[in-house]
């Protein structure tokens, strides 16, 4: 059972008992100042030392700050671009994630919710977030459904892909939690900062999901066919030097544009190539995600 450890970059509202830093007062460990025996009738909080330094000659208590669980969200992008893949879609190793993320949500005391969308709102993959020990296989099912269904069969011409994020994180807006944006974001990213800024009592990670075949073009020289995943139109390509010089500057431009959207509400990409590893995303929370 795969897990990744995480934390949260400020302390999150909230009363279930959790592993979180609460911004609510409590039986918690953490001290957070003192108030008045008579505001707080807890004398077995008495801090004598406290009360005789006092200049108004009050009998003082500790206050402590509890912890909280927090609720996980996978807001997973499910368009035809992601259905890419050499050896597994981009979609199946979002699915591999999610289950992770579930099955680590489990083991800290939070619940974990999944919401999905391409040029809309995916109803059939709005999950509220819940406790459960197989929480990240519930969820990790529904999107390997999709996968198995073909989610991207007849959805040619579906250029703005990313049009359908912004009403679905709408639940997710003004709250505390955790919320991990999955997609490969091929798509205009205006939306973003519409969308971090609703979201800005969350803590957000972006995740994303990109094949190697996408992002290294082929090394033998030659005619490549090609297909737009989103549009199904086809054509060929001759791959030489100029091609692959293009092409390895369009993905450092696509790299540099996602990282200055994210850069701008403090917090930087964690890059999902070939498997996921939580390894690698527990490193990245360990070193600072902003």
């Amino acid at each position: 059972m795969r897990e990744f450890h995480y934390r949260l970059r400020h302390a999150v509202g909230g009363n279930r008992p959790g592993a979180h830093a609460a911004s609510s007062l409590g039986g918690g460990h953490r001290m957070a100042g003192h108030a008045r025996l008579f505001d707080i009738p807890d004398p077995r909080r008495l801090d004598l030392r406290a009360s005789l330094r006092d200049v108004r000659g009050e009998w003082l208590v500790r206050t402590h700050r509890q912890r909280a669980a927090t609720p996980l969200h996978a807001v997973v992008d499910v368009s035809a671009s992601m259905s890419f893949g050499a050896h597994a879609s981009k979609l199946e190793r979002a699915a591999d994630f999610v289950e992770a993320m579930g099955n680590s949500a489990f083991q800290a005391g939070d619940p974990a919710g999944l919401i999905g969308f391409d040029a809309a709102e995916r109803a059939v993959l709005d999950l509220p977030a819940r406790h459960g020990r197989g929480i990240g296989h519930a969820l990790a099912g529904c999107l390997r459904t999709m996968v198995r269904d073909h989610v991207a069969a007849g959805r040619g011409g579906r250029m703005e892909s990313g049009a359908g994020l912004q009403p679905a994180i709408e639940r997710l807006a003004e709250r505390d939690g955790l919320v991990f944006l999955v997609s490969d974001f091929q798509w205009h990213l205006d939306v973003l900062d519409a969308v971090l800024e609703r979201l800005h009592r969350a803590s957000v990670v972006p995740v994303v999901v990109w094949d190697r075949a996408e992002i290294e073009p082929p090394a033998a020289t030659g005619l490549l066919g090609v297909r737009d995943a989103e549009t199904g139109r086809g054509r060929a390509l001759w791959v030489g030097g100029r091609l692959r010089t293009r092409w390895r500057e369009h993905i450092a431009q696509r790299r540099h544009e996602i990282e200055t959207v994210f850069g701008a509400h403090d917090t930087r990409p964690f890059y999902l190539l070939d498997e996921f590893d939580p390894a690698a995303l527990s490193q990245y929370f360990l070193e600072g995600y902003g």
